[in-house]
Protein backbone atom coordinates (compact mmCIF):
# COMPACT_ATOMS: atom_id res chain seq x y z
CA UNK A 1 0.00 0.00 0.00
CA UNK A 2 1.21 3.40 -1.05
CA UNK A 3 0.10 5.92 1.67
CA UNK A 4 0.30 5.34 5.62
CA UNK A 5 -2.83 3.65 7.54
CA UNK A 6 -4.23 5.51 10.24
CA UNK A 7 -3.75 2.41 12.42
CA UNK A 8 -1.41 -0.78 11.51
CA UNK A 9 -1.39 -3.59 14.54
CA UNK A 10 1.99 -4.58 13.93
CA UNK A 11 3.52 -8.10 13.98
CA UNK A 12 0.60 -10.23 15.38
CA UNK A 13 -0.05 -14.33 14.62
CA UNK A 14 -2.99 -13.15 12.17
CA UNK A 15 -6.06 -15.47 12.34
CA UNK A 16 -8.20 -14.56 9.33
CA UNK A 17 -11.49 -16.06 11.08
CA UNK A 18 -11.88 -18.16 7.72
CA UNK A 19 -10.19 -21.14 9.15
CA UNK A 20 -6.57 -20.89 7.20
CA UNK A 21 -3.28 -21.09 9.02
CA UNK A 22 -2.13 -18.18 11.10
CA UNK A 23 0.37 -16.40 9.94
CA UNK A 24 2.80 -13.25 11.05
CA UNK A 25 1.56 -10.35 9.57
CA UNK A 26 0.63 -6.64 9.71
CA UNK A 27 -2.84 -5.32 9.43
CA UNK A 28 -3.65 -1.99 8.54
CA UNK A 29 -6.70 -0.03 8.91
CA UNK A 30 -8.39 3.56 7.70
CA UNK A 31 -11.86 4.89 7.92
CA UNK A 32 -12.83 2.04 10.08
CA UNK A 33 -11.84 -0.54 7.34
CA UNK A 34 -9.15 -2.98 6.69
CA UNK A 35 -7.46 -1.68 4.10
CA UNK A 36 -4.31 -4.56 3.70
CA UNK A 37 -3.03 -7.78 5.82
CA UNK A 38 1.06 -8.31 4.71
CA UNK A 39 4.62 -7.35 6.04
CA UNK A 40 5.61 -4.02 6.76
CA UNK A 41 2.52 -1.84 6.57
CA UNK A 42 2.90 1.63 7.68
CA UNK A 43 0.51 3.84 10.00
CA UNK A 44 0.34 6.93 12.19
CA UNK A 45 -0.57 4.86 14.90
CA UNK A 46 1.16 1.37 15.61
CA UNK A 47 -0.11 -1.24 18.47
CA UNK A 48 2.92 -3.83 18.82
CA UNK A 49 1.01 -7.18 18.57
CA UNK A 50 4.44 -9.33 17.95
CA UNK A 51 3.81 -12.68 20.43
CA UNK A 52 0.01 -11.96 20.42
CA UNK A 53 -2.82 -13.39 18.52
CA UNK A 54 -4.60 -10.37 16.35
CA UNK A 55 -8.40 -11.74 15.58
CA UNK A 56 -11.61 -10.90 13.95
CA UNK A 57 -13.82 -9.38 16.50
CA UNK A 58 -16.52 -11.95 18.03
CA UNK A 59 -19.94 -12.62 17.89
CA UNK A 60 -22.45 -13.06 19.93
CA UNK A 61 -25.51 -14.84 18.49
CA UNK A 62 -27.85 -15.07 21.49
CA UNK A 63 -28.18 -12.52 23.58
CA UNK A 64 -30.97 -10.37 25.49
CA UNK A 65 -29.61 -7.40 25.29
CA UNK A 66 -32.89 -5.32 23.47
CA UNK A 67 -33.46 -3.20 26.70
CA UNK A 68 -29.59 -3.02 28.14
CA UNK A 69 -28.97 -1.22 25.03
CA UNK A 70 -30.67 1.74 26.36
CA UNK A 71 -28.89 2.55 29.64
CA UNK A 72 -25.42 0.22 28.49
CA UNK A 73 -24.42 0.94 25.03
CA UNK A 74 -21.10 -0.88 25.66
CA UNK A 75 -23.32 -3.85 26.60
CA UNK A 76 -20.87 -5.20 29.58
CA UNK A 77 -20.03 -8.02 30.21
CA UNK A 78 -19.79 -9.13 26.33
CA UNK A 79 -17.35 -5.85 25.33
CA UNK A 80 -14.78 -7.10 27.68
CA UNK A 81 -14.26 -10.67 26.08
CA UNK A 82 -13.36 -9.56 22.44
CA UNK A 83 -17.19 -9.96 21.27
CA UNK A 84 -17.81 -6.62 18.96
CA UNK A 85 -21.08 -7.79 17.15
CA UNK A 86 -24.18 -9.58 19.12
CA UNK A 87 -27.26 -10.37 17.89
CA UNK A 88 -30.90 -9.64 20.48
CA UNK A 89 -34.13 -10.38 20.26
CA UNK A 90 -33.50 -14.43 20.55
CA UNK A 91 -36.31 -16.50 21.63
CA UNK A 92 -38.31 -14.32 20.15
CA UNK A 93 -38.50 -11.69 22.34
CA UNK A 94 -37.43 -8.37 20.55
CA UNK A 95 -39.03 -5.36 22.54
CA UNK A 96 -40.45 -4.41 18.97
CA UNK A 97 -42.81 -4.14 17.41
CA UNK A 98 -45.05 -2.84 20.62
CA UNK A 99 -47.83 -0.71 20.53
CA UNK A 100 -48.36 1.32 23.58
CA UNK A 101 -51.06 -0.86 24.88
CA UNK A 102 -49.01 -3.90 25.19
CA UNK A 103 -46.14 -2.44 26.73
CA UNK A 104 -46.67 -3.51 30.23
CA UNK A 105 -47.03 -7.33 28.87
CA UNK A 106 -43.97 -7.06 27.30
CA UNK A 107 -42.11 -5.97 30.23
CA UNK A 108 -43.96 -8.54 32.19
CA UNK A 109 -43.00 -11.24 29.87
CA UNK A 110 -39.39 -10.23 30.24
CA UNK A 111 -39.46 -10.24 33.18
CA UNK A 112 -41.26 -13.96 34.12
CA UNK A 113 -39.00 -15.33 30.84
CA UNK A 114 -36.03 -13.64 31.01
CA UNK A 115 -35.71 -13.04 34.76
CA UNK A 116 -35.28 -9.14 34.49
CA UNK A 117 -37.01 -6.98 36.73
CA UNK A 118 -39.83 -5.05 36.13
CA UNK A 119 -38.47 -1.80 37.91
CA UNK A 120 -35.57 -1.97 35.95
CA UNK A 121 -36.89 -2.34 32.46
CA UNK A 122 -39.79 0.10 33.39
CA UNK A 123 -36.96 3.08 34.77
CA UNK A 124 -34.87 2.00 31.66
CA UNK A 125 -36.45 1.79 28.38
CA UNK A 126 -37.18 4.71 26.11
CA UNK A 127 -40.44 3.68 24.50
CA UNK A 128 -40.15 6.38 21.84
CA UNK A 129 -40.94 3.76 19.49
CA UNK A 130 -43.45 1.11 18.17
CA UNK A 131 -42.08 -0.59 14.88
CA UNK A 132 -39.39 -2.46 14.78
CA UNK A 133 -37.88 0.22 11.83
CA UNK A 134 -38.47 2.93 14.86
CA UNK A 135 -36.66 0.50 17.62
CA UNK A 136 -33.66 0.67 15.45
CA UNK A 137 -33.63 4.10 14.66
CA UNK A 138 -33.85 4.80 18.35
CA UNK A 139 -31.17 2.50 19.16
CA UNK A 140 -29.03 4.20 15.79
CA UNK A 141 -29.53 7.01 17.22
CA UNK A 142 -28.58 6.68 20.77
CA UNK A 143 -25.78 5.22 19.66
CA UNK A 144 -24.16 1.76 20.68
CA UNK A 145 -19.98 0.86 21.41
CA UNK A 146 -20.65 -2.44 19.94
CA UNK A 147 -22.15 -3.36 16.43
CA UNK A 148 -25.98 -4.48 17.03
CA UNK A 149 -28.02 -6.51 15.41
CA UNK A 150 -31.72 -7.87 16.12
CA UNK A 151 -33.99 -10.40 15.04
CA UNK A 152 -38.18 -9.56 15.20
CA UNK A 153 -39.63 -11.38 17.66
CA UNK A 154 -42.83 -13.89 16.94
CA UNK A 155 -44.22 -13.03 20.48
CA UNK A 156 -44.47 -8.87 20.31
CA UNK A 157 -45.42 -9.11 16.27
CA UNK A 158 -48.93 -11.54 18.04
CA UNK A 159 -49.33 -8.96 20.45
CA UNK A 160 -48.96 -5.84 17.76
CA UNK A 161 -51.77 -7.56 15.56
CA UNK A 162 -53.51 -9.56 17.59
CA UNK A 163 -53.50 -7.34 20.73
CA UNK A 164 -54.74 -9.23 24.26
CA UNK A 165 -55.63 -12.44 22.12
CA UNK A 166 -52.38 -13.34 20.93
CA UNK A 167 -51.88 -14.72 24.45
CA UNK A 168 -55.30 -16.73 24.22
CA UNK A 169 -55.84 -18.66 21.02
CA UNK A 170 -54.53 -19.54 17.34
CA UNK A 171 -54.33 -16.46 14.78
CA UNK A 172 -57.09 -16.53 12.05
CA UNK A 173 -55.69 -16.88 8.12
CA UNK A 174 -55.98 -12.88 8.28
CA UNK A 175 -54.21 -12.08 10.82
CA UNK A 176 -51.29 -14.63 9.74
CA UNK A 177 -51.34 -12.77 6.54
CA UNK A 178 -50.80 -9.65 8.32
CA UNK A 179 -48.33 -10.56 10.87
CA UNK A 180 -46.43 -11.64 7.37
CA UNK A 181 -46.56 -8.25 6.68
CA UNK A 182 -44.94 -7.27 10.01
CA UNK A 183 -42.52 -9.57 9.60
CA UNK A 184 -41.46 -8.51 5.71
CA UNK A 185 -41.62 -4.55 7.22
CA UNK A 186 -39.36 -5.51 10.00
CA UNK A 187 -36.96 -7.01 7.45
CA UNK A 188 -36.97 -4.28 5.22
CA UNK A 189 -36.57 -2.23 8.26
CA UNK A 190 -33.29 -4.06 9.12
CA UNK A 191 -34.28 -7.06 11.10
CA UNK A 192 -31.56 -9.76 11.22
CA UNK A 193 -34.12 -12.25 11.32
CA UNK A 194 -37.05 -13.74 12.89
CA UNK A 195 -37.26 -15.64 16.01
CA UNK A 196 -39.64 -17.59 18.31
CA UNK A 197 -40.63 -19.58 21.02
CA UNK A 198 -42.53 -22.69 21.80
CA UNK A 199 -40.38 -23.47 24.94
CA UNK A 200 -42.59 -24.61 27.62
CA UNK A 201 -40.19 -22.99 30.06
CA UNK A 202 -41.34 -19.68 28.52
CA UNK A 203 -44.34 -18.56 30.66
CA UNK A 204 -45.07 -14.48 30.59
CA UNK A 205 -47.18 -12.33 31.57
CA UNK A 206 -49.85 -13.35 34.01
CA UNK A 207 -48.05 -16.73 34.04
CA UNK A 208 -49.48 -17.51 30.12
CA UNK A 209 -47.59 -19.09 27.75
CA UNK A 210 -46.04 -16.88 26.00
CA UNK A 211 -47.77 -15.74 22.66
CA UNK A 212 -45.76 -17.55 19.93
CA UNK A 213 -46.78 -20.86 22.07
CA UNK A 214 -50.32 -20.16 20.81
CA UNK A 215 -48.98 -20.21 17.35
CA UNK A 216 -49.44 -23.26 15.18
CA UNK A 217 -46.56 -24.95 13.38
CA UNK A 218 -48.20 -23.82 10.13
CA UNK A 219 -48.22 -20.33 11.43
CA UNK A 220 -44.29 -20.39 12.24
CA UNK A 221 -43.37 -21.68 9.19
CA UNK A 222 -45.73 -18.70 7.33
CA UNK A 223 -43.95 -16.41 9.35
CA UNK A 224 -40.81 -17.91 8.66
CA UNK A 225 -41.24 -18.30 5.01
CA UNK A 226 -41.38 -14.63 4.56
CA UNK A 227 -37.36 -14.52 4.96
CA UNK A 228 -37.36 -16.89 2.24
CA UNK A 229 -39.01 -15.31 0.19
CA UNK A 230 -37.07 -12.17 0.42
CA UNK A 231 -33.73 -13.72 0.37
CA UNK A 232 -32.19 -13.02 3.36
CA UNK A 233 -31.92 -13.09 6.78
CA UNK A 234 -32.06 -16.28 9.83
CA UNK A 235 -34.61 -17.53 11.56
CA UNK A 236 -33.70 -19.02 14.99
CA UNK A 237 -36.10 -20.90 17.78
CA UNK A 238 -36.46 -22.39 21.28
CA UNK A 239 -38.24 -25.55 20.35
CA UNK A 240 -40.86 -27.07 22.14
CA UNK A 241 -45.02 -28.18 21.64
CA UNK A 242 -45.87 -27.64 18.57
CA UNK A 243 -42.42 -27.19 17.00
CA UNK A 244 -39.87 -29.65 18.43
CA UNK A 245 -36.20 -29.43 17.22
CA UNK A 246 -36.71 -32.49 15.16
CA UNK A 247 -39.41 -30.68 13.44
CA UNK A 248 -36.36 -27.65 12.35
CA UNK A 249 -34.73 -30.32 9.56
CA UNK A 250 -38.11 -31.05 7.90
CA UNK A 251 -39.83 -27.22 7.68
CA UNK A 252 -35.91 -25.50 7.31
CA UNK A 253 -35.88 -26.19 3.33
CA UNK A 254 -40.03 -24.90 3.01
CA UNK A 255 -38.32 -21.67 4.78
CA UNK A 256 -35.97 -21.33 2.87
CA UNK A 257 -33.37 -19.62 5.17
CA UNK A 258 -30.77 -20.72 7.52
CA UNK A 259 -32.04 -22.31 10.70
CA UNK A 260 -30.96 -22.69 14.48
CA UNK A 261 -32.85 -24.06 17.43
CA UNK A 262 -31.65 -23.52 20.92
CA UNK A 263 -29.98 -24.40 23.35
CA UNK A 264 -28.58 -28.39 22.24
CA UNK A 265 -27.15 -29.70 25.65
CA UNK A 266 -25.71 -33.10 27.01
CA UNK A 267 -28.97 -33.60 28.79
CA UNK A 268 -31.63 -31.14 27.11
CA UNK A 269 -33.72 -31.14 25.03
CA UNK A 270 -33.28 -35.04 25.27
CA UNK A 271 -31.43 -36.79 27.66
CA UNK A 272 -29.43 -38.83 25.42
CA UNK A 273 -27.09 -36.50 23.65
CA UNK A 274 -25.45 -38.80 20.67
CA UNK A 275 -29.44 -39.89 19.73
CA UNK A 276 -29.82 -35.44 18.97
CA UNK A 277 -26.23 -35.47 17.20
CA UNK A 278 -27.08 -38.58 15.34
CA UNK A 279 -30.78 -36.79 14.01
CA UNK A 280 -29.19 -33.69 13.34
CA UNK A 281 -26.35 -35.49 11.17
CA UNK A 282 -29.18 -37.13 9.35
CA UNK A 283 -31.04 -33.67 8.65
CA UNK A 284 -27.65 -32.72 7.24
CA UNK A 285 -27.11 -35.35 4.98
CA UNK A 286 -30.74 -34.56 3.66
CA UNK A 287 -29.56 -31.04 2.63
CA UNK A 288 -31.31 -29.42 5.45
CA UNK A 289 -29.77 -25.94 6.39
CA UNK A 290 -29.98 -26.21 10.36
CA UNK A 291 -27.87 -25.10 13.37
CA UNK A 292 -28.40 -26.08 16.62
CA UNK A 293 -26.71 -23.99 19.29
CA UNK A 294 -24.05 -25.26 21.98
CA UNK A 295 -22.12 -23.30 24.60
CA UNK A 296 -18.84 -24.46 25.59
CA UNK A 297 -19.68 -23.64 29.45
CA UNK A 298 -21.64 -25.26 31.84
CA UNK A 299 -25.21 -24.30 32.17
CA UNK A 300 -25.19 -23.26 36.01
CA UNK A 301 -28.05 -21.15 37.96
CA UNK A 302 -27.94 -19.09 40.80
CA UNK A 303 -31.26 -18.74 42.69
CA UNK A 304 -32.53 -17.79 46.14
CA UNK A 305 -35.84 -18.60 47.35
CA UNK A 306 -37.37 -15.30 47.59
CA UNK A 307 -37.28 -15.79 43.67
CA UNK A 308 -37.06 -19.21 43.14
CA UNK A 309 -36.76 -18.79 39.12
CA UNK A 310 -35.52 -22.50 38.70
CA UNK A 311 -39.18 -24.05 39.80
CA UNK A 312 -41.15 -21.52 37.81
CA UNK A 313 -42.97 -23.93 35.42
CA UNK A 314 -44.18 -25.85 38.30
CA UNK A 315 -47.30 -25.03 39.15
CA UNK A 316 -47.02 -24.93 42.77
CA UNK A 317 -44.42 -22.42 42.25
CA UNK A 318 -45.96 -20.49 39.47
CA UNK A 319 -48.73 -19.76 41.72
CA UNK A 320 -46.52 -19.20 44.72
CA UNK A 321 -44.92 -15.77 42.06
CA UNK A 322 -48.09 -14.70 42.07
CA UNK A 323 -47.98 -13.49 45.60
CA UNK A 324 -45.30 -11.09 46.85
CA UNK A 325 -41.54 -12.45 47.90
CA UNK A 326 -43.23 -11.22 51.90
CA UNK A 327 -46.16 -13.46 51.53
CA UNK A 328 -43.52 -16.43 50.20
CA UNK A 329 -42.41 -17.69 54.23
CA UNK A 330 -45.62 -18.50 54.99
CA UNK A 331 -45.87 -21.25 52.16
CA UNK A 332 -42.14 -22.47 53.11
CA UNK A 333 -43.84 -23.19 56.42
CA UNK A 334 -46.15 -24.72 55.01
CA UNK A 335 -46.01 -28.75 55.25
CA UNK A 336 -48.90 -29.08 52.70
CA UNK A 337 -47.51 -27.10 50.54
CA UNK A 338 -43.95 -28.64 50.96
CA UNK A 339 -45.31 -32.24 50.25
CA UNK A 340 -47.35 -30.81 46.97
CA UNK A 341 -44.02 -29.14 45.79
CA UNK A 342 -42.08 -32.64 46.56
CA UNK A 343 -45.02 -33.90 44.79
CA UNK A 344 -44.89 -31.86 41.25
CA UNK A 345 -40.67 -30.98 41.28
CA UNK A 346 -40.04 -33.95 39.34
CA UNK A 347 -42.06 -32.46 36.70
CA UNK A 348 -39.04 -29.77 36.49
CA UNK A 349 -37.37 -30.02 32.47
CA UNK A 350 -33.97 -29.65 32.46
CA UNK A 351 -35.28 -32.35 34.82
CA UNK A 352 -34.16 -31.59 38.63
CA UNK A 353 -30.86 -33.53 39.77
CA UNK A 354 -30.45 -32.77 43.41
CA UNK A 355 -26.81 -34.00 43.88
CA UNK A 356 -26.04 -31.00 41.31
CA UNK A 357 -27.55 -28.66 43.94
CA UNK A 358 -25.05 -26.59 46.10
CA UNK A 359 -25.27 -24.00 49.03
CA UNK A 360 -23.10 -20.88 47.58
CA UNK A 361 -24.24 -18.11 50.16
CA UNK A 362 -25.85 -18.51 53.73
CA UNK A 363 -25.60 -16.16 56.21
CA UNK A 364 -26.32 -18.19 59.45
CA UNK A 365 -24.74 -21.76 58.31
CA UNK A 366 -20.80 -21.23 56.67
CA UNK A 367 -19.93 -24.68 57.20
CA UNK A 368 -22.97 -25.93 54.79
CA UNK A 369 -21.17 -23.81 51.69
CA UNK A 370 -20.42 -25.98 48.95
CA UNK A 371 -22.47 -28.54 49.90
CA UNK A 372 -25.41 -30.63 47.67
CA UNK A 373 -28.88 -30.35 49.02
CA UNK A 374 -29.07 -34.20 48.62
CA UNK A 375 -26.62 -35.23 51.01
CA UNK A 376 -28.27 -32.51 53.40
CA UNK A 377 -31.63 -34.15 52.90
CA UNK A 378 -30.26 -37.74 53.45
CA UNK A 379 -28.27 -36.61 56.97
CA UNK A 380 -31.60 -34.68 57.86
CA UNK A 381 -33.94 -37.52 57.23
CA UNK A 382 -36.44 -34.78 55.06
CA UNK A 383 -36.84 -34.20 51.32
CA UNK A 384 -34.69 -31.35 49.19
CA UNK A 385 -37.35 -29.05 48.96
CA UNK A 386 -37.42 -28.93 52.95
CA UNK A 387 -33.71 -28.33 52.75
CA UNK A 388 -34.41 -25.32 50.63
CA UNK A 389 -36.92 -23.60 52.68
CA UNK A 390 -35.33 -24.58 56.01
CA UNK A 391 -31.82 -22.92 54.86
CA UNK A 392 -33.85 -19.94 53.15
CA UNK A 393 -36.03 -19.56 56.21
CA UNK A 394 -33.18 -19.44 58.62
CA UNK A 395 -31.65 -16.68 56.20
CA UNK A 396 -34.45 -14.30 55.52
CA UNK A 397 -34.62 -15.98 52.12
CA UNK A 398 -30.70 -14.63 51.56
CA UNK A 399 -29.90 -18.48 50.77
CA UNK A 400 -28.13 -18.14 47.39
CA UNK A 401 -28.10 -21.80 45.92
CA UNK A 402 -25.68 -23.06 42.33
CA UNK A 403 -27.56 -25.38 40.45
CA UNK A 404 -25.52 -26.90 37.34
CA UNK A 405 -28.74 -28.42 34.66
CA UNK A 406 -26.56 -29.83 32.31
CA UNK A 407 -22.84 -29.65 29.97
CA UNK A 408 -20.58 -30.35 32.88
CA UNK A 409 -18.67 -33.50 31.40
CA UNK A 410 -15.71 -32.57 29.31
CA UNK A 411 -16.32 -35.33 26.81
CA UNK A 412 -20.08 -35.37 25.83
CA UNK A 413 -19.62 -31.29 25.64
CA UNK A 414 -16.75 -31.80 23.30
CA UNK A 415 -18.75 -33.82 21.33
CA UNK A 416 -21.43 -31.32 20.97
CA UNK A 417 -18.98 -28.75 20.24
CA UNK A 418 -17.73 -30.03 17.05
CA UNK A 419 -20.01 -31.85 15.58
CA UNK A 420 -20.80 -30.37 12.06
CA UNK A 421 -23.38 -27.38 11.82
CA UNK A 422 -23.23 -26.50 15.27
CA UNK A 423 -23.08 -23.01 16.06
CA UNK A 424 -21.63 -20.85 19.22
CA UNK A 425 -24.47 -19.46 21.07
CA UNK A 426 -26.28 -19.73 24.33
CA UNK A 427 -24.70 -17.19 25.99
CA UNK A 428 -28.15 -15.15 27.07
CA UNK A 429 -26.56 -11.79 27.76
CA UNK A 430 -28.34 -9.54 28.94
CA UNK A 431 -30.99 -11.87 30.81
CA UNK A 432 -31.05 -13.89 34.54
CA UNK A 433 -28.82 -11.42 35.30
CA UNK A 434 -29.14 -11.82 38.66
CA UNK A 435 -28.13 -15.96 38.29
CA UNK A 436 -25.99 -16.39 35.33
CA UNK A 437 -23.10 -14.63 33.50
CA UNK A 438 -22.14 -16.45 30.05
CA UNK A 439 -20.70 -13.51 28.41
CA UNK A 440 -17.18 -14.83 28.90
CA UNK A 441 -17.85 -17.97 26.51
CA UNK A 442 -15.34 -16.41 23.95
CA UNK A 443 -12.36 -16.19 26.61
CA UNK A 444 -13.66 -19.78 27.74
CA UNK A 445 -13.21 -21.30 24.85
CA UNK A 446 -9.86 -19.88 24.33
CA UNK A 447 -8.34 -20.13 27.69
CA UNK A 448 -9.44 -24.25 28.46
CA UNK A 449 -11.09 -25.63 25.15
CA UNK A 450 -8.06 -24.56 22.65
CA UNK A 451 -4.91 -23.69 24.70
CA UNK A 452 -5.90 -26.66 27.79
CA UNK A 453 -8.17 -28.97 26.37
CA UNK A 454 -6.62 -28.95 22.27
CA UNK A 455 -10.40 -29.72 21.28
CA UNK A 456 -10.20 -27.47 18.73
CA UNK A 457 -7.31 -25.35 16.66
CA UNK A 458 -6.49 -21.81 17.52
CA UNK A 459 -8.23 -20.85 13.59
CA UNK A 460 -10.80 -23.33 14.26
CA UNK A 461 -12.34 -21.84 17.34
CA UNK A 462 -11.97 -18.09 15.96
CA UNK A 463 -13.74 -19.35 13.05
CA UNK A 464 -16.78 -20.51 14.83
CA UNK A 465 -17.01 -17.34 16.86
CA UNK A 466 -16.44 -15.37 13.38
CA UNK A 467 -16.93 -15.58 9.86
CA UNK A 468 -19.14 -19.02 10.87
CA UNK A 469 -21.81 -16.51 12.84
CA UNK A 470 -21.53 -13.76 10.30
CA UNK A 471 -22.37 -16.10 7.32
CA UNK A 472 -25.47 -17.63 9.03
CA UNK A 473 -26.63 -13.92 9.16
CA UNK A 474 -25.50 -13.33 5.32
CA UNK A 475 -22.95 -10.27 6.66
CA UNK A 476 -20.56 -10.38 4.58
CA UNK A 477 -18.09 -7.54 6.11
CA UNK A 478 -16.98 -8.48 9.54
CA UNK A 479 -16.06 -11.68 10.87
CA UNK A 480 -12.77 -11.90 8.88
CA UNK A 481 -9.46 -10.19 8.62
CA UNK A 482 -9.21 -9.17 4.80
CA UNK A 483 -9.06 -5.69 2.52
CA UNK A 484 -12.62 -4.33 2.53
CA UNK A 485 -13.92 -6.12 6.10
CA UNK A 486 -15.23 -3.69 8.61
CA UNK A 487 -12.17 -3.11 11.38
CA UNK A 488 -13.53 -5.19 14.09
CA UNK A 489 -10.64 -6.93 15.57
CA UNK A 490 -9.24 -8.67 19.01
CA UNK A 491 -5.41 -8.85 20.24
CA UNK A 492 -5.01 -11.19 22.86
CA UNK A 493 -2.33 -13.44 24.36
CA UNK A 494 -2.91 -16.55 24.06
CA UNK A 495 -0.66 -17.86 27.08
CA UNK A 496 -2.33 -15.76 29.39
CA UNK A 497 -6.25 -15.44 28.51
CA UNK A 498 -8.38 -16.62 31.60
CA UNK A 499 -12.05 -15.30 31.70
CA UNK A 500 -11.57 -14.38 34.84
CA UNK A 501 -14.21 -14.27 37.90
CA UNK A 502 -17.90 -13.18 38.68
CA UNK A 503 -19.22 -11.13 40.80
CA UNK A 504 -22.20 -9.06 42.36
CA UNK A 505 -22.62 -4.96 41.07
CA UNK A 506 -25.27 -3.14 41.72
CA UNK A 507 -25.22 -0.93 38.94
CA UNK A 508 -28.67 -1.77 36.92
CA UNK A 509 -31.49 1.23 36.78
CA UNK A 510 -33.93 0.78 40.04
CA UNK A 511 -30.89 0.04 41.82
CA UNK A 512 -31.20 -3.69 41.02
CA UNK A 513 -28.19 -6.01 41.36
CA UNK A 514 -26.38 -8.54 38.22
CA UNK A 515 -23.61 -10.88 38.13
CA UNK A 516 -21.41 -9.92 35.34
CA UNK A 517 -18.40 -11.59 34.35
CA UNK A 518 -15.51 -9.43 35.01
CA UNK A 519 -12.80 -7.78 32.72
CA UNK A 520 -10.52 -11.55 31.54
CA UNK A 521 -6.76 -11.83 31.37
CA UNK A 522 -5.06 -11.67 28.27
CA UNK A 523 -7.65 -9.59 25.88
CA UNK A 524 -4.96 -6.64 25.37
CA UNK A 525 -6.38 -4.59 22.74
CA UNK A 526 -10.51 -4.61 21.16
CA UNK A 527 -11.67 -2.52 18.15
CA UNK A 528 -15.01 -1.84 16.98
CA UNK A 529 -15.52 -0.33 13.16
CA UNK A 530 -11.36 0.69 13.90
CA UNK A 531 -12.12 2.88 17.37
CA UNK A 532 -10.28 1.41 20.26
CA UNK A 533 -12.47 -0.28 22.97
CA UNK A 534 -10.05 -1.87 25.31
CA UNK A 535 -6.24 -0.86 24.81
CA UNK A 536 -3.20 -2.35 26.61
CA UNK A 537 -5.73 -4.40 28.92
CA UNK A 538 -7.91 -2.14 29.75
CA UNK A 539 -11.47 -1.24 28.92
CA UNK A 540 -12.17 2.40 27.39
CA UNK A 541 -16.10 1.59 27.35
CA UNK A 542 -17.05 4.52 30.16
CA UNK A 543 -14.06 6.92 28.66
CA UNK A 544 -15.52 7.10 24.68
CA UNK A 545 -16.41 10.32 22.95
CA UNK A 546 -17.87 8.93 20.63
CA UNK A 547 -20.06 5.48 20.26
CA UNK A 548 -18.64 3.59 17.28
CA UNK A 549 -20.43 0.31 16.93
CA UNK A 550 -23.34 0.28 14.15
CA UNK A 551 -26.51 -1.73 13.60
CA UNK A 552 -26.13 -4.95 11.52
CA UNK A 553 -28.37 -5.69 9.19
CA UNK A 554 -29.20 -8.81 7.21
CA UNK A 555 -29.39 -8.44 3.25
CA UNK A 556 -31.81 -5.73 2.61
CA UNK A 557 -31.30 -1.84 2.21
CA UNK A 558 -28.32 -0.38 4.44
CA UNK A 559 -26.95 -3.91 5.09
CA UNK A 560 -23.55 -4.12 6.02
CA UNK A 561 -22.35 -6.13 3.01
CA UNK A 562 -24.38 -8.39 0.89
CA UNK A 563 -26.46 -11.31 1.56
CA UNK A 564 -24.24 -13.90 -0.56
CA UNK A 565 -20.53 -15.24 -0.87
CA UNK A 566 -18.19 -13.44 1.52
CA UNK A 567 -14.69 -14.01 0.75
CA UNK A 568 -14.75 -13.20 -3.18
CA UNK A 569 -15.69 -9.61 -2.28
CA UNK A 570 -13.76 -8.69 0.31
CA UNK A 571 -10.20 -8.38 -1.97
CA UNK A 572 -7.36 -10.33 -1.28
CA UNK A 573 -4.66 -9.90 1.53
CA UNK A 574 -1.36 -7.93 0.64
CA UNK A 575 1.60 -10.86 0.03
Amino acid sequence: MSMRAELVIRGGLVVDGLGTPGRIADVAVTGGRIVAVGPDLEGERVVDARGRVVAPGFFDMHTHYDAQVFWDPGLTSSCWHGVTSVVAGNCGFSLAPTRPAQRQAMVRTLQAVEDMSEKMLDAGIDWRFETFGEYLALIEDRGTILNYGCYVGHSPVRLFVMGDAGYEREATDAEIARMREVVAESMRAGALGFASSFSANHRGDRGLPVPSRNGTKEEFVALASVLGELGYGAVSYAPGVPVSWRDSYAIQPAIGRPLSWTPMLTTYPERDYRQMMKTHAEGLARGADVHPQITCLPLKLQFRMDNPYYFRTVPIFLELLGHPPSEFPRFYRDPKWRAEAVRQVPDVKPPVVWEKFVVAETKKHAALVGRDVASLAKERGCSEIDVLCDLSLDDDLETRFLVVLSNDEDGPVAELMTQPGAVFGQSDAGAHVAQLCDANMPTELLAYWVRDRKVFTLERAIQKLTSELADFYGIADRGRIVPGAAADLVVFDLETIDPGPLRRVRDLPGDEERLIADQPKGIEHVFVNGVAITQDGRSLVGELASRPGQILRAGGPGANGSAGSSASRMGRSAS
